[in-house]
């Protein structure tokens, strides 16, 4: 059994109990290998008091139902903790919230219609994990334990597969695909992509585009350098950057969700530093709604475009007399 928490000053019998609940919640693939060997240390404690084991495995309960509070006085007394009994909000919040989503902790408590956060609220050990328990350090833990993981996918997968839904996936005007991750910032930025572009980019091929949790999700340098671009190394790359080769137009596009809009500065800023472009600068600030776009209106510099993706098929142009004429 690996030794999970090295570091803890505590008596060795608790150290193994420790180490055994981390061993057990380990095998049921919860996944706990991103925190800290102090959060172990506190997950494992509080998992020993729900399932009511100082001791032996076998002796393990389903039908406890400790309040944090409990739980609290639980680890002071048998694991040699000083826990302020104001830290009830930390049990719930932090050392059992794994244990709670992966279905091995009920959270029930006297009122089930209650607030989760009502520290009356109570935890009990789930019947089924408490009947695969009560044989760890027993000769059937193994087939115990495959026959509890076969056909139940573990916290670990139901959060990777919860990290692939939340993707966005875009496919650029010449048909390449492309993931982002979620949020509202890059769901403005696919209709960018998908929306604007086809209708107002004439043939544009896109040339850089930057995800929330990747700034270079999508490069092309060789196109870059070729119409003067400046360095990539420079923090003041729009959201979107796309040519247009029949109109030697290069879009600038900022994906506006809670900050950035092309003002007067940023667009004197963008001129400067494309000083040297062979290409004709478009300005664009994208906002998903009217609404958002309200509250930003008082920013946009004049000779810039908005677009606003739930009324894709129109612009607005700060652009003066240039489209001043009957409709």
């Amino acid at each position: 059994m690996k030794n999970y928490i090295s570091n803890s000053k505590k008596p060795n019998n608790i150290k193994i109990l420790i180490d055994e609940a981390l061993d057990i919640l380990f095998s049921v693939g919860i996944p706990l290998d991103q925190t800290t060997e102090r959060r172990l240390e506190r997950t494992a404690m509080c998992f020993l008091a729900v399932a009511g084991v100082t001791g032996s495995w076998k002796n393990a309960i389903s039908d406890k139902n400790l309040k944090t509070r409990d739980i609290i006085n639980f680890l002071n007394l048998n694991f040699k903790e000083n826990i302020s009994s104001g830290s009830y909000d930390d049990i719930r919040r932090k050392d059992l919230k794994t244990l709670v989503l992966s279905d091995i902790v009920i959270n029930s408590g006297d009122n089930k219609k209650s607030a989760t956060n009502n520290p009356t609220r109570g935890y009990s050990i789930h019947p089924d994990f408490k009947n695969l328990i009560i044989h760890y350090n027993t000769k059937n833990w193994q087939i115990e334990l495959n026959k509890f993981n076969e056909n139940r996918p573990s916290l670990s997968e139901q959060l990777a597969r919860k990290r692939d839904i939340d993707k966005i996936p875009v496919k650029l005007p010449n048909g390449k695909p492309l993931i982002f991750s979620y949020g509202e910032h890059n769901l403005l930025q696919k209709q960018i992509i998908e929306h604007f572009l086809p209708r107002f980019g004439s043939d544009c091929e896109v040339l850089y585009i930057g995800d929330t949790s990747n700034k270079m999700l999508h490069i092309e340098l060789n196109e870059l350098q070729n119409i003067g671009f400046f360095e990539l190394s420079h923090d003041e790359l729009p959201d979107i950057i796309a040519f247009s080769k029949n109109n030697n137009w290069l879009f600038l596009i900022e994906a506006v969700h809670s900050s950035g809009p092309m003002s007067e500065i940023r667009v004197l800023e963008l001129k400067k530093l494309l000083k040297d472009c062979k290409a004709e600068l478009i300005f664009v600030t994208a906002f998903l709604t009217k609404v958002i776009f309200k509250k930003w209106i008082m920013e946009i510099a004049w000779e810039t475009e908005v677009w606003i993706a739930d009324n894709p098929d129109h612009l607005i142009h700060f652009n003066g007399h240039k489209f001043l004429g009957t409709y």
